[in-house]
């Protein structure tokens, strides 16, 4: 009865205020959340709760490791690289006939864009052309050849050349497009291998006579080395991945300035599939420095094996209730750092997303490097017991550690904004979907805050222009609410005597 007489007492410029102080109370926490949320890239409320409720309640929070002085150092110093969308040639490019065609064969779909395929014919008259090919008619023929954009052009222009002579360019060309299985692309290599080692002789001695013999010597300088890496890369597609590891590591001591071709990406694979981490390791601390270039295979493999030494006896609940131990901290550091550098590979490591094969050019950082990263390394991930559980459990906390705004970067020079444009260019978009740099969502708070505010709002102003029928509505609604205490107050009424209930409600 008492909160009926309240009710009834209330005017309609109550509510008016009412209505109007929550929706100036709810707009002011809006507005600071949402000036929280832009300088820190979190909620503030949100941030409360984690860092002082939580621990009360005998939670612990230790998804976010700190940094150490190593990383930190890489900070300072990456935080100075420009960032810049560089497409780089895939060091672990499939064979276009053996591989690229026989899937088109398969499901007739296109592996390849053509911005993709444009960018190997420039990489071709780059590498095995020069100025003086003029001069010799096979290589002329050749340097028409690497220009066509018909493959039945290609082919049979580089048969046309063979004609003439032994051309090293030639049985490239026929190894790469025309040969349908690996054993035939080796052989045609082996061809390509003779002919090369020739030329390369001839113009190493020939290389100081002028600048035309010194292009050639470059020439047949590059054309020797893409031999010999794609016949150990046939070597390890064959399972012959000891005799692949010897020759690569052959290769790059023989020429280690040629670092274009990122040898040691092929190399890094050949050891994991033998499972010499020991090896794997050793290369790491060669290539894995500050003043090299990064790559999702250094990164992620760095990380591999960081989660090796703790991931068969990782547990999340127990890492919750004791926290991490040193070993778990670095190996959680090198995973938050590889998916830094490049965040689209663990759902394709995870099979969160379906893998395609991978082009033959990538992007660092992007999504055709994650492509191309996952689709020789999931199997490396999936030998090592427990380690895409510690990714799983771990991978997302890396995007709590970056600054915001993103621009800031964290371990590197922040993600380039340009990747999602050129790799739309270098995937097929018509059946895969282009993953994009996972946004920062707005925290629910801000969310809440914005309903709460729009709708005290709109009350406002409809109890402003319409009072009187806004209180019946008011009235109606708070007697609704209201309704079962009064319910249960006259129950309590009629059970307890009349004397008892007054001393009560004296008290």
């Amino acid at each position: 009865m008492e909160v009926s007489m309240f009710l009834n007492t209330l005017t309609p410029k109550f509510y008016v205020a009412l209505t109007g102080t929550s929706s100036l109370i709810s707009g002011l926490i809006l507005i600071f959340e949402w000036w929280y949320f832009r300088k820190y890239g979190t909620s503030f409320i949100e941030q409360v709760s984690v860092s002082h409720l939580r621990p009360l309640l005998g939670g612990v929070d230790s998804s976010s490791p700190s940094n150490s002085n190593t990383s930190n150092g890489e900070a300072d110093s990456s935080r100075q690289s420009v960032s810049e969308c560089k497409v780089w040639r895939n060091p672990l490019n499939l064979f276009r006939g053996a591989e690229y065609n026989r899937y088109t064969w398969v499901t007739g779909r296109e592996p390849l864009t053509y911005y993709d395929m444009n960018l190997s014919a420039q990489d071709h008259q780059t590498f095995f052309t020069c100025e003086s090919d003029h001069l010799r008619p096979a290589d002329a023929i050749m340097q028409k050849a690497w220009r066509e954009r018909n493959p039945q052009a290609r082919i049979s222009a580089a048969h046309e050349a063979l004609e003439l002579e032994d051309c090293a360019t030639a049985y490239i060309l026929l190894a790469e497009e025309e040969a349908t299985t690996i054993m035939e692309a080796e052989r045609l290599f082996k061809q390509a291998l003779k002919a090369g080692e020739s030329c390369y002789r001839r113009s190493q001695q020939l290389q100081h006579h002028g600048t035309q013999y010194e292009a050639q010597h470059r020439r047949d300088t590059n054309v020797l080395v893409y031999i010999k890496r794609r016949l150990a890369m046939c070597s390890r597609k064959l399972g012959r991945t000891r005799e692949a590891v010897k020759m690569m590591r052959d290769l790059m001591k023989e020429f280690p300035l040629l670092s274009m071709f990122n040898i040691h990406e092929n190399l890094l694979e050949s050891l994991l599939e033998l499972q010499n981490y020991a090896d794997v390791q050793a290369v790491l601390a060669k290539y894995d420095d500050i003043s090299l270039p990064k790559s999702a295979t250094i990164c992620y493999t760095a990380a591999l094996l960081k989660a090796r030494a703790v991931s068969d006896k990782f547990s999340p609940e127990a890492a919750s209730r004791r926290g991490l131990s040193t070993a778990e901290m670095n190996a959680v550091e090198a995973i938050h750092r590889a998916v830094e550098f490049n965040p689209h590979v663990p759902k394709y490591l995870l099979e969160m997303k379906s893998l395609i094969l991978p082009p033959e050019h990538i992007l660092k950082r992007g999504d055709s490097e994650a492509i191309a990263y996952a689709f020789f390394h999931l199997q490396h991930w999936k030998r090592v017991e427990g380690a895409l559980n510690l990714l799983h459990c771990t991978w997302e906390g890396t995007f709590r550690m970056i600054p915001y705004p993103l621009e800031k970067g964290h371990l590197f020079y922040p993600y380039p904004i340009c990747t999602e444009t050129a790799d739309r260019e270098l995937l097929p978009t018509v059946f895969h979907e282009v993953s994009v740099y996972p946004k920062k969502e707005l925290p629910f708070f801000i969310l809440f805050t914005a309903g709460l505010c729009s709708f005290t709002a709109m009350l406002a102003l409809l109890t402003h222009q319409f009072p009187e029928l806004m209180g019946v509505f008011a009235k109606a609604f708070l007697s609704t609410l209201f309704a079962p205490l009064n319910f249960i107050m006259e129950k309590v009424e009629s059970i307890l005597p009349s004397s008892l209930w007054h001393q009560l409600t004296r008290i």
